[in-house]
């Protein structure tokens, strides 16, 4: 289970202190993921209709993308970003602020025959300046990402800025009613009318905080072996309202909005049981938990 504690900004928990534990954090996670079974990146090299299980997920709500120009923001090492070029986008480009992650996105592309995807290194907040105020038809973030920005109302922005009027965003992404819980089930139990149950306990807070949670945990959520030394990090969790609100605030229309009682992890190990397709939902009971939700927007053209 994480250790973690709060942070005032006066101390370490500035915006750029934040970012560069972070970003060690995943710099040297990416050649452990990229080899996990997890990731399974061969695959990709080996059938050219291989798609990753998020972006599989992702395809009914998704639509069809064909001829779209496409940025996949915090692409990490990149499987999410093939599976869209695959899926007939004009163009796409991954932006991550990670150096190793892109290394490894290159690779796993290039493998996989698809040289024409750009990478691009930036954190999310820079993301206009380093594509060249460059817009586009989709903006796409996947699962794991909003948590490691201190404001969601900065996020929307700048999704707003990079999309052209009439593009779409798309999310799918964890609940933060999951973010909230911790990784062990209540000591306490509730008695129903057909038994007894134990479920996970709230101890992160669900709104957004000035203070990032600051994690030790010398983990990562995929299959390995390797021993990291860049185990801190820094987390934000953002209310469904706080989201919503930001992205209206941006000028986006809300075209669809649902929750899933499934993640496309063992997010809470012991709890949680595997229901195919690289999906997990809790082994008791799942429907007492929104694990991840879909969102998807329309950028509003402006009014003449």
């Amino acid at each position: 289970m994480n250790s973690f504690t709060t942070s005032s900004p006066s101390a370490d928990a500035t915006w750029e202190n934040s970012r560069s534990h972070n970003q060690a954090n995943w710099d040297e996670r990416a050649a452990a993921h990229a080899s996990s079974p997890d990731y399974a990146v061969q695959r990709f090299a080996d059938d050219p209709d291989a798609l990753s299980g998020v972006v599989e997920f992702d395809r009914p709500r998704l639509g069809s993308i064909a001829g779209l120009d496409v940025v996949h923001l915090q692409c990490h090492i990149g499987t999410d970003t093939l599976s869209l070029a695959r899926l007939g986008a004009a163009s796409v480009t991954g932006l991550d602020f990670s150096t190793a992650s892109l290394e490894q996105a290159r690779s796993i592309t290039e493998r996989a025959g698809h040289r024409d995807i750009r990478f691009v290194q930036s954190d999310v907040y820079d993301a206009p300046a380093a594509l060249e105020r460059q817009q586009f038809d989709l903006v796409y973030t996947g699962i794991g990402a909003l948590c490691w920005l201190p404001s969601v109302e900065r996020w929307a922005a700048v999704v707003a800025e990079l999309l052209r009027p009439g593009g779409r965003l798309f999310i799918r992404e964890g609940h933060p009613m999951l973010w909230a819980l911790g990784d062990n089930p209540a000591t306490g139990q509730r008695t129903l009318a057909d038994g007894e149950f134990t479920g996970p306990a709230l101890e992160f807070p669900y709104f957004e905080m000035p203070e990032p949670l600051v994690f030790d945990d010398g983990g990562t959520y995929v299959e390995t072996e390797r021993e990291f030394n860049a185990t801190v990090t820094h987390e934000w969790n953002h209310g469904l309202g706080e989201i919503v609100t930001a992205l209206l605030k941006a000028g986006l229309r809300l075209d669809l909005f649902t929750e899933h009682q499934s993640v496309p992890w063992n997010a809470m190990p012991g709890q949680m049981v595997e229901i195919g397709a690289g999906e997990w939902q809790l082994a008791e009971a799942p429907e007492r938990l929104a694990a991840t939700y879909t969102i998807t927007a329309t950028k509003m053209a402006p009014e003449t």
